[in-house]
């Protein structure tokens, strides 16, 4: 049975279980269980602190495992990057004090930088050349220079409002772009049946969700000109319509383009233009 490594709590957890569902697959808990067994699918979701999943994957004690690239990178294990799944977006930056003009540029062998993420942190400061002191806090680092613990802090910014509320503002460039992605202990690993087979659903959920479906009838004469519009994956479904001199067209196009896709076809003469979503898809 194909174990997978879901985050048991936050964000990341519901985005993976909601990923996981929608590939086909039964992860929803009821309650609080630490595992949920998929027996249709042959395939276990174990629960488990975020901090820890990559740890699991790396000693082979599970075969994949959802969790967010700055845990990744902070456990420091090894392990081989699936995919990125494209929600759990944030930066890991530094913040200080809104009025202290304290920068990473300025920081010093005295400067005290509390964080959760004191590999992560400790990587960077290598790279910058600075042998600052990192503070280890398992939470709430945002009340850290409040309270005299630190003069800055290195943290997951999403909408910057914790930050903002405690008088702290972002400084320099982020140290990581983070999002959840999908992990295996290695290329081997990746590559059973079972764990190919969860990652290939998963790629198609993720291509769905960032396209659509456009149909729309046309002048055969401004075919060539649809085509360019709406050109699809390989290229647009053409067929002929009982209306002399018409043809239905039906395209994949990304989502973020409809509107501008409606307006351009509109201009062209085509009719009809219906949008429909994707629930899931191989290209």
């Amino acid at each position: 049975m194909l174990q997978i490594a879901l985050p048991n709590k936050g964000a990341l957890s519901d985005g993976a279980v909601t990923l996981a569902e929608e590939a086909g697959y039964h992860a929803k808990r009821r309650g609080r269980e630490l595992s949920v067994r998929d027996a249709d699918n042959d395939v276990e979701f174990i629960f488990l602190r975020p901090r820890d999943i990559a740890t699991y994957v790396s000693k082979g004690i599970v075969e994949l495992g959802v969790t967010g690239l700055d845990l990744l990178h902070d456990s420091g294990a090894d392990v081989k990057q699936l995919m990125p799944l494209k929600f759990g977006k944030a930066r890991f930056c530094y913040a200080v004090p809104k009025e202290g003009g304290l920068t990473p540029d300025t920081f010093t062998a005295d400067t005290r930088i509390a964080t959760s993420y004191d590999s992560l942190v400790r990587q960077d400061l290598e790279r910058r050349g600075i042998d600052a002191k990192v503070v280890h806090l398992d939470g709430a680092v945002e009340i850290s220079i409040q309270l005299g613990v630190a003069d800055a802090i290195a943290d997951v910014v999403q909408t910057g409002r914790t930050i903002d509320e405690a008088g702290l503002t972002t400084t320099g460039d982020p140290i990581l772009n983070t999002q959840a992605i999908l992990i295996a202990q290695n290329n081997d690993v990746a590559a059973l049946e079972p764990a190919r087979l969860f990652a290939e659903r998963i790629k198609g959920i993720l291509v769905a969700r960032e396209h659509i479906v456009v149909e729309y009838d046309l002048p055969k004469e401004h075919l060539a000109k649809a085509k360019d519009i709406t050109p699809g994956i390989e290229s647009p479904t053409v067929s002929p319509l009982s209306k002399d001199g018409w043809v239905a067209v039906k395209a994949m196009a990304r989502q973020g383009d409809i509107n501008r896709i409606m307006d351009e076809l509109t201009a062209i003469g085509a009719k009809g233009i219906i949008v429909t979503d994707i629930r899931t898809c191989r290209i």
